[in-house]
């Protein structure tokens, strides 16, 4: 019956989920050596998985642009330096009105006539420079006139108080609206915004889709929350330049809106795998030695502060599954739905082509697509490099039972 009944399949077709150990030939020390490769040809990411780009400048001579937007340098700044911004900008104007109050005071002679008490000095009481950088900040702070204050006999010192009081209130206004700027950033609303560790490609609606899962970790919601995905992998061009980071557009559903998203529970974010799309000749043997990095960018704004957050992650060649699926997180209870965040990030196996979408296609085509799933992913792993998969499934039928052959074919 085995000769009666050979296997037909299409180049590149393979089934994943095979269970008869008769085809589980690698040995461990095949394996140990695949991954040790792998692990030594792992490409350096572009973003890390919390989100951090890896890209550092370099030999930047124009630095005096950092001061045309000083409030953005100030911002952008780390929580000490500017904590230590904050404390020498008022430090220093107070410093500096002190020097020029004790300045006029003993240019007019005020510090020579302390004991006069018939001479009417520029301000009352200042005896010293310590006194005077005292009166400075009790100008400046607007904390209230107490032992020392102003006399109306120094125009001078008027001059210079209606000065401290319009710079003071400006250095306020500036330092105050950096701190809150700070305080406010939504950089820590998108720690609670979470992407899957892996990535999975498997059949939906009987096409290849490239997916992930994005969730909330709170119940105040992202507003107006838009997904992007980009993959960055290196490309020669026909004229033979070489672009390392080459960035291609990962469809999502731009096009029709479903990268639109109402971010209430986890959602499983699925890229079409067809004619327009990068993988669409990729197969999973030709994934398995590629190297490239997913970059998904989650977007949207805080409900409670109305500011915009960005969430980024990444997935490697290696943290992308062929043929997973991704567990459910829903249940329905009494009256509600309930997420369980311990499988958010669990896949299982799914029957899944290890063929490119294009020749699923091409199979789809010719109406022979059932023939995909005739042939074990173990057997696949046992074609070597330059070995014609017919000349291997032609050995098959000639060592297999019938009863073998029967089983294989209804797996």
């Amino acid at each position: 019956m085995a000769k009666d009944r050979a296997f037909t399949t299409v180049p590149g077709a393979t089934f994943t989920n095979a269970k008869s150990s008769s085809f589980q030939h690698k040995s461990k020390l095949a394996e140990k050596a695949e991954k040790a490769d792998r692990k030594l040809r792992r490409r350096q990411r572009y973003v890390e998985k919390d989100g951090r780009c890896n890209v550092q400048h370099g030999n930047v001579r124009e630095t005096y642009r950092y001061l045309t937007d000083i409030f953005t340098t100030l911002v952008d700044l780390k929580w000490r330096v500017s904590l230590l911004v904050f404390i020498l900008a008022y430090a220093i104007t107070w410093l500096f009105f002190g020097v020029i109050w004790w300045f006029i005071a003993y240019c007019r002679g005020d510090l020579d006539h302390l004991e006069d008490r018939t001479w009417t000095p520029c301000v009352n009481n200042l005896n010293g420079f310590v006194s005077a950088f005292l009166f400075s900040i009790e100008t400046e702070t607007t904390i209230g006139y107490g032992h020392r204050v102003i006399t109306d006999k120094c125009p001078e010192g008027i001059v210079l108080l209606l000065l401290q009081a319009i710079l003071g209130s400006m250095v306020n206004a500036f330092m105050v609206g950096c701190m809150f700027v700070k305080i406010s950033q939504p950089n820590k609303r998108a720690e609670t915004l979470v992407f899957s560790s892996h990535a999975v490609i498997s059949l939906r609606d009987d096409k290849l889709c490239l997916m992930f899962r994005v969730g909330d970790l709170r119940n105040s919601h992202i507003v107006e929350a838009s997904i992007r995905a980009k993959l960055i992998k290196s490309k020669q061009t026909q004229e033979g330049e070489f672009i390392p980071l080459n960035q291609t557009d990962i469809n999502v559903g731009f096009e029709t809106g479903d990268d639109r998203l109402f971010l209430v529970s986890p959602l499983i974010i699925s890229h079409e795998i067809n004619e327009h799309s990068p993988f669409w000749e990729v197969s999973k043997r030709q994934l398995e030695k590629d190297e490239f990095e997913i970059v998904v960018i989650l977007e949207g704004m805080v409900e409670a502060t109305g500011m915009t957050c960005q969430a980024r992650s990444s997935y490697l060649v290696d943290e992308v599954l062929w043929g997973h699926r991704f567990m459910s997180v829903l249940t329905l209870e009494d009256g509600f739905y309930e997420v369980d965040y311990n499988t958010f990030h669990q896949t299982f196996e799914v029957p899944t082509p290890s063929c490119s979408a294009r020749e699923l296609a091409e199979a789809a085509a010719r109406m022979d697509a059932h023939l995909y799933w005739s042939i074990p992913s173990q057997l696949d792993e046992k074609v070597e490099e330059g070995t014609e998969k017919e000349n291997f499934i032609n050995e098959i039928n000639g060592t297999l039972s019938s009863a073998e052959s029967e089983q294989v074919l209804l797996e």
